[in-house]
């Protein structure tokens, strides 16, 4: 092969390989630092970029988006000199590549020592209860402590996480009795007050209840008496306005004493004395009779004669009531004191009449 043909192709490819590294393609969201003859020179941008090859020296890609590190548990022992295991991650963006590159040599390890040399100042301040209920006190803080430590850097850190707390075996079987006690004295608590305020509930419909009845039987002994008072009226009204006279009354009084003398439990039962006054005056009602002319004698002759009948068979009644009365109480009317009398139901009747009435 001839010589010259194969410089020429040396030249060539030398050439294109050349050109290859003078173009540089970053893509985005990432940067390249570039140094020319052992010096920082310039960062590469996300796009096509050209440098002079031999001479400039570009550095591997920094990705310029927010990672997440998960850092394995670490020992912290607390205030009361518990050992516990806490597991961190980290949310952190690379903001100056440059610094990146040249201020730190790994800043991720960086990031690690310094999350926990802070997480252990900070839980070293505080008790196991306090560390498991305040993890946003201790995020806050560390999140505090690494963006003023890695702001030189280049990075920024946006936030901490802790993922887990584990304490001890024994301190956890310790925890795990006492949570137990607790809602074990809350149930406790809320049994006895469901059962205070069932008492309270129950003692209070029981009262409401006996009010009501109370107020239902006021009113029901109200209307009742009222409805007494106004028959007894309408009564008295009726009797006064139809103006009865002794007769009647003294009818009405025979027809009550078969009653009185009716009843199982009566074994003491007084016949008052005005019995023959009424007696007499009934007798009087239906015998009496006014003064007829002889006509009219004739025609109301057989009216009189049932007239007649009428009244024996009254008469006859008031004597068997009597006699009755009389039974049920064979040593007759008891009086109280000597020589005293009972007061008669009826004083219309024994009432002697006046001339007027005569």
């Amino acid at each position: 092969m001839d010589p010259l043909l194969l410089v020429g192709i040396f030249v060539i490819l030398f050439a294109v390989f050349t050109v290859l590294k003078a173009v540089r393609i970053v893509p985005q969201a990432r940067a390249r630092n570039v140094e020319r003859l052992g010096r920082y020179h310039r960062t590469l941008k996300p796009g096509l970029n050209f440098v002079i090859p031999y001479i400039d020296r570009v550095y591997p890609m920094i990705d310029l988006r927010e990672q997440v590190v998960s850092f394995r548990p670490q020992p912290v022992i607390t205030e009361d000199n518990l050992v516990v295991e806490i597991d961190t991650v980290l949310y952190f963006q690379v903001t100056d590549p440059r610094a990146a590159a040249y201020e730190i040599a790994n800043y991720i390890q960086a990031v690690e020592q310094l999350t926990v040399t802070t997480l252990r100042n900070v839980v070293g301040s505080m008790d196991l209860e306090k560390t498991l209920t305040s993890r946003d006190t201790i995020n806050s803080q560390l999140r505090g402590v690494l963006d003023e430590a890695t702001g030189k850097w280049g990075i920024r850190v946006n936030r901490v996480e802790i993922k887990a707390i584990d304490p001890p075996k024994t301190i956890k079987d310790a925890m795990e009795k006492q949570m137990r006690a607790e809602r074990d004295k809350r149930a406790a608590i809320l049994t006895a007050e469901g059962q205070r305020q069932s008492q309270i509930l129950t003692a209070e419909g029981d009262k409401q209840s006996r009010i009501l009845r109370a107020e239902g039987s006021r009113a029901a002994a109200i209307l009742e008496a009222e409805g007494q008072s106004r028959a007894i009226d309408q009564v008295f009204q009726a009797v006064h306005r139809n103006d009865p006279d002794p007769k009647l009354l003294a009818y009405q009084y025979l027809q009550v004493l078969p009653q009185l003398a009716q009843g199982q439990g009566n074994t003491f039962w007084v016949i008052p004395s005005e019995v023959t006054s009424a007696l007499t005056g009934v007798s009087k009602a239906f015998t009496e009779a006014l003064p007829r002319s002889a006509a009219t004698r004739e025609e109301e002759a057989p009216e009189s004669s049932a007239a007649e009948e009428d009244a024996a068979r009254a008469a006859e009644a008031a004597a068997e009531a009597v006699a009755d009365a009389q039974e049920a109480d064979p040593k007759g009317p008891r009086q109280l004191t000597p020589g005293l009398q009972e007061p008669s139901p009826f004083p219309d009747l024994d009432r002697k009449p006046t001339e007027a009435e005569r």
